[in-house]
């Protein structure tokens, strides 16, 4: 193949993107290459972009990634799931990839935490093969990646987010072990918030309590299964805990999940808790994130404690059949609300980065 693609560029933080040409050469064995079709723009992109978080420049950010396959290297036939793959199937991918041997994949089961795994969207550009992010023409899929075939009826706008927004929140909810019955807090309501709401209904939550601060999202959030909506900046920390646990009688809820990246909400998250609750932070993703909690609290209260980055190669496949089951109930492809080409990047950033968009997407 002798061609080249287009690739938006950021040389380093809080400077305007760049549209570069580089060249797509052929895959590899256990390559493949794919058209992007659409994008979506996550926070921690906004992050990196920002300064917030080391991503390495010039580089292409982008992971929220789905394509159609244009090149498969003669030694990938099939997707996770078994189904055989060929040139002109839509697919997602996992977020990252690591090839080779690692303990926490081979015995802990956590191969997203294997030292040296890398992430689509945080690699140097002028690095071969060039294109391994969102914000471009086209995606080279490397080795140590979990591909997963489309359904037809998948929609573009319901399929992007799947390989991180849902899959961090499949990931999530199970570690929060959300049952039957139980009371769920969601503090923040963004792209993560929004799933987390409707994983945890579908889970049998009897009552789900989402807290924002942004109008647009509490009512977006009453469409994905909360049933409760609270404006945080209309009470001061105390009359918002104790109008929580009014909320989830007789003595607090059973579980809260942290997705907004704020680090002050995590004291207040787990006062809402009843004894026994379940506290997940998977929002502060950024160093820094500092808070300040009595561990007597969390002894007397018996409360489990865990962090969640990141999710497990199945957690995609569980949360492309999430979607698919639940389609008709939530409005998964409303959450993107809006499109952008390559040459609007810049535009699309600056709207995700003041929260006037839910899910801005690129589409090449």
């Amino acid at each position: 193949m002798t061609k080249t693609g287009r690739a938006v560029v950021y040389d380093a933080p809080n400077t305007p993107f760049v549209i570069r040409e580089y060249p797509v050469r052929d895959v590899k064995p256990d390559e493949a290459l794919v058209r992007i079709t659409m994008s979506t723009i996550c926070r921690s992109d906004i992050h990196s972009y920002k300064g917030h978080r080391p991503n390495p420049c010039p580089g292409i950010l982008g992971h929220e990634i789905i394509g159609v396959i244009q090149q498969l290297g003669a030694d990938i036939t099939r997707d996770m799931r078994g189904d055989p793959l060929a040139v002109g199937d839509r697919v997602t991918w996992t977020e990252y990839f690591h090839h080779g041997q690692s303990a926490y994949r081979d015995i802990h089961d956590m191969p997203q935490k294997s030292p040296g795994v890398r992430k689509y969207g945080h690699d140097l550009v002028e690095d071969d093969p060039h294109f391994l992010g969102g914000f471009a023409e086209y995606c080279y899929i490397l080795p140590g990646t979990g591909i997963l075939k489309l359904p037809d009826a998948i929609t573009d706008e319901e399929a992007t987010p799947l390989n991180c927004g849902v899959a961090t929140m499949i990931s999530v909810t199970e570690a929060a072990d959300i049952r039957m019955g139980d009371t769920v807090i969601v503090q923040g309501l963004g792209l993560l918030g929004l799933y987390g709401c409707a994983i945890a209904k579908a889970r049998g939550a009897r009552l789900v309590i989402g807290l924002d601060t942004v109008d647009q999202r509490l009512a977006a959030a009453r469409k994905f299964g909360a049933d409760e909506t609270i404006d945080v900046t209309t009470l001061d920390d105390d009359a918002l805990v104790e109008n929580v646990r009014e909320l989830c009688p007789p003595d607090g809820a059973d579980v809260a999940i942290e997705v907004c990246g704020v680090a002050s909400v995590v004291p207040n998250g787990i006062r809402m808790l009843r004894t026994g609750g379940r506290y997940v932070i998977a929002g502060l993703v950024n160093p820094g994130s500092d808070f300040k909690l009595d561990g007597n609290d969390i002894l007397r209260k018996w409360i489990t404690l865990k962090g969640v980055h990141n999710y497990h190669p199945r957690h995609l496949i569980q949360a492309l059949d999430f979607v698919m089951s639940n389609r008709e109930r939530f409005p998964f492809g409303d959450i993107v609300d809006s499109k952008f080409s390559l040459e609007e990047l810049d535009e699309a950033f600056a709207k995700a980065a003041e929260r006037s968009v839910l899910r801005a997407a690129i589409v090449p």
